[in-house]
């Protein structure tokens, strides 16, 4: 049975609370809480993203609501909202700070779930249009950053909508600074105020400027003592730690082999040097292996030269020696 939180006395004030928050609106379970514990907030939320005004919005039902208070395991469920707006279209609601690198992907994957919709005979044409909006605290795109961006199926070329029963949006609490005029004057930069809040302070300040962000500040402040809302927000705050921890490592470990990968290839730049001078090294002294020869070559026929040289020189001084002893035998 869903633990159900009384309405706000009428007496409560916000200039009654101070100080920092325990938990920010950024942990997936607080919000979570806060959404399915107040409609109206869940409505004025919708309203901002969608830029439609509160009238258009009949009713927002959770179509997956979790039993607040009770302990929750990852392998069971994830922390998305799912809403049913006016019971014509699928809204997919999602807080994450994480950034494991896998939102497009994860994204797509929940978007096209929630499109998987008819039943055996429906016709197509019946399909709910589905929207999925991710409230991010980190920049999905860090060369083309932006504070709320949506994205349709649209042809390349002419920029026509493919369908527009199909959407994705993101809202990057990290640049509230590149809120649009649009954006402002549908209020999503105070709603990103709200969930990157960390004092009573700074609500007090959006809860000022916009009534839904209000009622969402007095739901906030039921839920901040509740134990079973704190006890889960901690799993979370938890979860998020060893999350991080695992991150860190894991980027540790990324870092390590590819300081040893640019080491290896290093080396192996150096082998190559090494091995290309060996090989020159080795060219050249069969070069001179080969001019070594080829001067023993003239050499050995330089001694042959040199020896018929002395035979011959001897052949005449035996000569000589016949001619000088002819006179003395003619005598």
């Amino acid at each position: 049975m869903i633990q159900i939180i009384r309405s706000c006395d009428n007496s409560f004030s916000l200039n009654s609370v101070s100080g920092p928050l325990s938990y920010r609106l950024t942990n997936d379970y607080l919000f979570r809480a806060l959404l399915q514990e107040n409609n109206e907030v869940l409505k004025g939320l919708i309203c901002s993203l969608l830029h439609v005004s509160p009238g258009q919005i009949h009713c927002a039902s959770i179509e997956n609501p979790i039993e607040l208070g009770n302990s929750i395991s990852e392998k069971t469920f994830f922390l998305d909202v799912k809403v049913l707006m006016n019971n014509s279209t699928i809204i997919n609601l999602e807080m994450q700070i994480l950034n494991i690198g896998n939102w497009p992907e994860r994204s797509l994957s929940y978007l096209c779930r929630s499109f998987d919709q008819l039943y055996k005979g429906q016709d197509y044409a019946e399909t709910k249009p589905v929207i999925h909006i991710g409230i991010l605290d980190f920049t999905l795109f860090p060369e083309h950053p932006e504070f709320y961006a949506t994205y349709k199926l649209m042809n390349v070329k002419k920029h026509t909508i493919y369908s527009d029963k199909f959407q994705l949006s993101v809202l990057d609490l990290k640049h509230t600074d590149l809120a649009t005029a649009q954006d402002k004057r549908y209020q999503i930069n105070l709603w990103a105020g709200l969930f990157k809040a960390a004092t009573w302070e700074e609500i007090k300040m959006f809860a000022e400027k916009n009534e839904f962000i209000s009622e969402a500040a007095k739901t906030l402040y039921q839920l901040s003592v509740d134990e079973k809302i704190r006890r889960q927000c901690e799993e979370r705050e938890e979860y998020y730690r060893v999350q991080r921890t695992i991150a860190r490592e894991k980027q540790q470990a990324l870092d390590e082999l590819a300081h040893i990968r640019s080491e290896l290839t290093k080396s192996q730049s150096e082998l190559s040097n090494t091995q290309s001078e060996l090989s020159n090294t080795q060219s050249e002294l069969s070069n001179t292996q080969s001019e070594l020869s080829n001067t023993q070559s003239e050499l050995s026929n330089t001694q042959s030269e040199l020896s018929d040289a002395r035979l011959k020189i001897a052949s005449l001084q035996s000569q000589i020696e016949a001619l000088r002893d002819r006179p003395q035998q003619q005598a």
